[in-house]
């Protein structure tokens, strides 16, 4: 009797320590996970692009003259004056700006057109006659077929010839149009030589700067030959910057005028903001990096930091622009990374006591890192972060910093 309660005893700890050890070995371990807080508080939705600062008023200084443009008298980075700092000096192609043959020529031009301009009026004159003298003979025929004197065919015939005549009045009109305009354009040929600003000794041209600030680029330092509106120097004020920066167009039609945008990687280590002041009307079509065709339009901004800080820029640096497109104080917001697709929408796993909960999300305005929850989690809750295939309701969870 003693023994085979032993043995019921010892049969009984070898089912329990079986059982145990079933329970051990059959036991799923939790799964390690990243946790997420549900957060509230300020979200930004941003257009991010690559833009460039440049001057706000540039100024290209062209050659007025075909000649030979003289050694540059200056250089990138020199102060200039507006009307008093020389820029460029250009020697006419020839040892005065007309030649006698095209003094000669351009007197000649200007008799024809003149003689031109003389036949015209006098073929106005002569048209102006002939109209008077048909509205005479169409007034006294329309008389006589009122009273059934004349025939209609008559009526007819000087209706033409009423209408031939004050056709030949305009056609005088514009031959005199057109005579005025040549004569215009002769006048100013042989006027250039003496509206022309030469210097003192009569040899060259000298092109003032067209205003005030510094010299941003020289086409060429040294003598070379160069006709009417070859490019010469550029001046500008590089104290008035703004920022351009090509986008999407389908962005673009997002932003209002005035919208905040931070301009950063410029050099400094401060975030400095901007503001939207104007977008081109027309886009235009550029190839991507990826070869796909996209409609893209230039968007201006003008710098809004303290005058007391101004940013250390010069005409076509680089910087990068983040533009606020939308903006709440007071979101509910999650990682980017928490939700993923599912039949419904949106889902998340929330870890509630240490187990997975699967739960339906919807999801609002986003940015690059995080977006607005609209409904579906509570603050503070927990959630998992890049959820894997291994978590399902019910999985039990384990962050990893807790291992």
């Amino acid at each position: 009797m003693f023994y085979s309660a032993r043995i019921l005893v010892l049969i009984g700890l070898g089912v329990t320590l079986v059982a145990g050890l079933s329970y051990v070995s059959f036991r799923e371990d939790p799964v390690p996970v990243d946790l997420a807080t549900v957060t509230r508080g300020p979200l930004e939705v941003t257009i991010n692009a690559d833009c460039q600062s440049q001057v706000r008023d540039l100024f290209e200084v062209a050659s007025p003259i075909s000649g030979t443009a003289l050694r540059s008298p200056v250089s990138e980075g020199d102060v200039v004056r507006a009307g008093e700092t020389v820029v460029a000096i250009v020697q006419p192609a020839s040892s005065g700006l007309l030649d006698a043959l095209a003094q000669l020529q351009g007197e000649t031009d200007l008799q024809e057109t003149m003689a031109t301009k003389l036949v015209a009026e006098t073929d106005l004159k002569q048209a102006e006659e002939m109209a008077h003298f048909a509205q005479s003979q169409f007034d006294r025929t329309q008389a006589l077929v009122t009273r059934g004197v004349a025939s209609i065919t008559r009526l007819e015939d000087d209706t033409q010839r009423l209408a031939f005549a004050n056709a030949t009045i305009e056609a005088a009109r514009a031959r005199i149009e057109v005579a005025d305009g040549a004569i215009e354009r002769a006048r100013e040929t042989l006027l250039q030589a003496e509206n022309a600003d030469v210097s003192a000794n009569g040899c060259c041209v000298e092109v003032r700067a067209p205003s005030d600030g510094v010299v941003l680029s020289v086409a060429a330092v040294s003598k070379r030959p160069v006709t009417i509106g070859t490019p010469l120097v550029s001046t500008g004020d590089p104290n008035e910057l703004e920022l351009v920066t090509d986008i999407l167009s389908n962005d673009a039609v997002r932003l209002s005028l005035g919208a905040l945008a931070y301009f950063e990687c410029w050099g400094g280590t401060e975030v400095l903001e901007a503001m939207l002041d104007r977008i081109d009307p027309k886009a235009r079509t550029k190839i991507s990096a990826l070869g796909i065709e996209e409609q893209r339009v230039d968007a201006y901004f003008d710098l809004t930091t303290p005058a007391d800080k101004p940013p250390n820029l010069g005409d076509g640096f680089s910087v990068f622009l983040r533009i606020v497109e939308w903006r709440t104080d007071d979101a509910l917001q999650i990682p980017l990374s928490i939700a993923f697709r599912s039949d419904d929408g949106r889902a998340v796993f929330v870890a509630i006591d240490g187990l997975a909960e699967r739960r339906a999300v919807t999801l609002g305005r986003r940015n690059d890192r995080m977006v607005e929850l609209l409904s579906g989690l509570e603050f503070e809750e927990r959630v998992v972060t890049h959820p894997s295939d291994d978590i399902a309701t019910g999985v039990s969870l384990v962050e990893r910093d807790a291992l």
